[in-house]
């Protein structure tokens, strides 16, 4: 009998290579091909990933493989997300391995650790002011504590996303102390100027980011003569992505951090990656290209890994992310919805989903190839109201008046709000304003119990579950942000820290209650409704096929302005998901829901049936429906 080949390492190196040989040579080749130093960049970069995949874990190698034969382990309804600060959440990583039963028993499947990497001291920009990307934070732990929390999480079936920042090291990194010391090698790591004259042409079609603490792009450093591009605070220096070894650099970077046994990078404000005068330097077609070329390299070496790529921008902006021409189902495998997020707030204020359902409808398409949504209402960050002028004027609306609305409602300073928040900035020139506040204060419940109004958190809570079931049934992996699942509230306490009282988002960034987490399953108040409300949806979602994030999504018109429907189209047969975005009663002819192909008449949310009365599907306020 002729003995069984056996495939090795290396075979496997060969083949997924010359998989995703296609999906990385040309990209590299258009970026970088009229470089002086392209084919020793080509050794160089092939001789980081041969490396890479020699030091990966057996252990995540089987995860490769498994992977490579469940490409969609993403995109399932088991998955569901957590976010959290590991120091407001369990103090150092080491505390997190002793709240991974808590996490197990919400149905998490997904935990990503807010910015853990080592960044600068003091002012860090909440952690994306990076001075090493091979070190923890030392006040959270030590890689190898990062390593058995991992590990942890892994063997109970939970995936762990970091965040990588691309744009931008911080000023103490060891490249930029380099550049500083006048080294040319690392200088041109950056984007370093001579004089301010390109600056200023630069900054003729920029924009601010952080006008307000941090106005302007450039910094001046007399000490050693150059203007640095510093798009988001001083002490962020952009790297400069036209130089191919910032490329093989950050894959060494990327591999490391897989190797150690992160799922999803985060890739943090790629929109920024590459510039060109004369224009905002945000999404130019060379940034997805180079996340094309940076995703085939995860596939070649670390192909478990998936890429999550931050860009809070427009849905014609954002879309390229995930995959549109041909990037299609070759670069982010993740990106945030951000306008579901926004459009629900806006539903809520308004109590009309028209303008929710016409962005959803017009801006993004029924499916995407290999990639999904992150799906959220609340998270670290603030909320810009990303409404354009002419999606409000499709409404016949103001797109300013509707925008300061919304903001003055959140607020709170409107007559009649249920929301407190805070306001985080303003844009003098536009008149739009950014708002923060934790998804409870927002819904209403912080207002309700300030003025003893039992009703009025009732309703709130009732928001909060309707928001957790529309990004659990929409498509996509949910990210519940942590303590949504228990109500909290804001905290109004930010502004006693000196590093945090300039930055009203810390609002929303409070200490995990463990004590409140204690009564989870007893409490009758507003935290433990919440939380065995949410763990239930996240179950359902679990049992729910036709949840599976490939299946296409349609906005359905019911001729309802208060109620927000989208039917998925699944194998299984149809769910018609119902949301009533108002505090009042909505009745929904049943042959709007025969006419999407719904035909048990059974709620998968609930698991029970849906009879209509007279003809009538009656929606109590905030309802919420998984109509198959």
């Amino acid at each position: 009998m002729a003995k069984a080949a056996s495939i090795t390492d290396e075979d496997l190196f060969a083949m997924r290579l010359a998989r995703s040989a296609g999906d990385l040579w040309p990209m590299l080749e258009a970026l970088y091909g009229g470089h002086p130093g392209y084919d020793g960049f080509r050794d160089s970069l092939l001789a980081t990933l041969r490396k890479g995949w020699a030091a990966r874990p057996i252990d995540l190698k089987r995860l490769d493989l498994l992977r490579d034969l469940e490409p969609d382990w993403f995109q399932r309804p088991e998955m569901a997300g957590y976010v959290f600060y590991i120091d407001r959440f369990a103090g150092t990583l080491k505390g997190v391995l002793d709240k991974l039963d808590y996490l197990e028993d919400l149905g998490i499947t997904y935990v990503h650790l807010m910015p853990c990497l080592k960044p600068r001291p003091g002012d860090s920009d909440g952690g994306y002011s990076v001075m090493d990307y091979r070190a923890i934070n030392p006040e959270y732990g030590t890689m190898a504590d990062f390593e058995e929390v991992t590990a942890a999480l892994r063997a109970r079936g939970i995936s762990v996303c970091i965040d990588l920042v691309l744009n931008h090291t911080a000023k103490e990194h060891a490249w930029a102390q380099a550049a500083a010391r006048g080294d040319a090698t690392y200088q041109d790591y950056y984007l370093m100027f001579d004089d301010p004259a390109m600056p200023r042409q630069y900054e003729r079609s920029l924009v601010e980011v952080f006008p307000d603490n941090a106005p302007g792009n450039f910094t001046e450093y007399p000490h050693f003569g150059k203007w640095v591009w510093t798009t988001f605070n001083e002490h962020q220096w952009d790297l400069n992505w036209a130089n191919p070894a910032v490329f093989v650099e950050i894959v060494e970077i990327m591999l490391y951090l897989a190797n150690r046994g992160v799922d999803v990078l985060r890739l943090d404000a790629v929109a920024f990656m590459w510039k060109r005068l004369g224009t905002r330097c945000q999404s130019e077609p060379e940034v997805h290209m180079l996340l094309q070329a940076l995703r085939a390299c995860c596939r070649i070496a670390c192909p478990a890994v998936i890429h999550l790529e931050e860009a809070i921008v427009a849905p014609a902006e954002m879309l390229p992310y995930v995959g549109r021409g041909k990037h299609d189902g070759k670069e982010g495998n993740l990106a945030y919805h951000n306008s579901l997020m926004v459009q629900f707030w806006g539903a809520l204020a308004t109590r009309d989903a028209r303008m929710m359902s016409h962005v959803l409808r017009t801006h993004f398409p029924d499916r995407l190839t290999n990639a999904t949504y992150a799906t959220y209402i609340r998270c670290h960050d603030d909320i810009g109201w990303a409404i354009t002028d002419e999606d409000a004027a499709a409404l016949h609306v103001s797109g300013p008046a509707h925008r300061a609305y919304l903001s003055n409602f959140y607020e709170g300073t409107f007559p009649g709000t249920f929301a407190r928040g805070a306001l985080f900035q303003a844009n003098e020139a536009t008149g739009d304003k950014r708002i923060s506040g934790s998804f409870a204060a927002l819904a209403g419940l912080e207002k309700a119990q300030s003025d003893g109004d039992s009703d009025g958190a009732d309703l709130a809570v009732q928001r909060i579950l309707l928001g957790h079931a529309l990004i659990a049934g929409f498509g996509g992996i949910p990210l519940i942000y942590m303590g949504d699942e228990l109500a909290m509230l804001n905290d109004h306490g930010y502004l006693n820290v000196p590093e945090h009282a300039h930055d009203s988002r810390w609002i929303h960034r409070p200490r995990m209650d463990w004590h409140l987490a204690k009564f989870r399953h007893s409490d009758d108040g507003a935290a433990g409704q919440v939380f065995r409300g949410v763990k239930e949806i996240l179950h359902r979602r679990r049992l729910t096929p036709a949840l599976h994030a490939a299946h296409p999504v349609r906005i359905v018109d019911t001729g309802l302005s208060g109620l927000f429907a989208f039917v998925r189209q699944a194998p299984t047969g149809a769910m018609l998901g119902l949301f009533n975005m108002t505090e009042h009663w909505q009745n929904l002819p049943v042959t709007v829901a025969r006419a999407q192909g719904v035909t048990l008449m059974q709620d998968a949310l609930s698991d029970r049936p849906v009879f209509a009365h007279h003809g009538q599907i009656a929606l109590p306020p905030y309802a919420r429906v998984w109509l198959t």
